[in-house]
């Protein structure tokens, strides 16, 4: 089931611009809904990536989550005239509070644990693209083959 991303505007990080750059892989702007789930049994919420890189994502939620909690999360981005996904299970490595408009939500830093080598490249082709202001999608080419293609404005 794919369920609607809380709509979120600009945010408010606290402290945001006294974070140390410690990342191992670089970053790439993307909004895409994320479905994440802390156990099994319970039921997913959303939430929206900001950015990602091969060994974690940016995330913002409505929910209050420790850090070091496991998640499983679920990306959803177009591929084509459908949605697609990749799935991984990831930890929180970082927690701040921010604001969408009259609501308060957290961003989290998170460290991917487990991702299985489908996933990874799927996620590999999505960073393909520096610029996700642009509009992206997979799409199966001639040869069955996916290609990342961006639309420009």
């Amino acid at each position: 089931m794919v369920h609607s991303p809380p709509i979120l505007r600009q945010v408010n990080m606290k402290n945001s611009s006294h974070r140390k750059e410690r990342r191992g892989h670089a970053r790439v702007m993307m909004n895409f809904p994320v479905n994440v789930r802390i156990d099994e049994n319970e039921r997913a919420f959303d939430g929206l990536t900001i950015d990602a890189s091969e060994s974690g994502l940016l995330i913002q939620t409505l929910k209050d989550m420790p850090v070091k909690t496991r998640l499983d999360i679920e990306v959803l981005f177009p591929r084509g005239f459908e949605l697609s996904n990749f799935r991984g299970a990831a930890e929180i490595i970082w927690k701040d509070s921010c604001n969408w408009e009259d609501l308060e939500g957290y961003q989290y830093g998170l460290k991917f644990i487990q991702i299985s080598n489908k996933n990874y490249l799927m996620l590999k082709k999505l960073l393909g693209d520096s610029s996700f202001s642009k509009e992206a999608q997979l799409v199966e080419g001639a040869q069955h083959e996916e290609t990342l293609v961006v639309k420009v404005e």
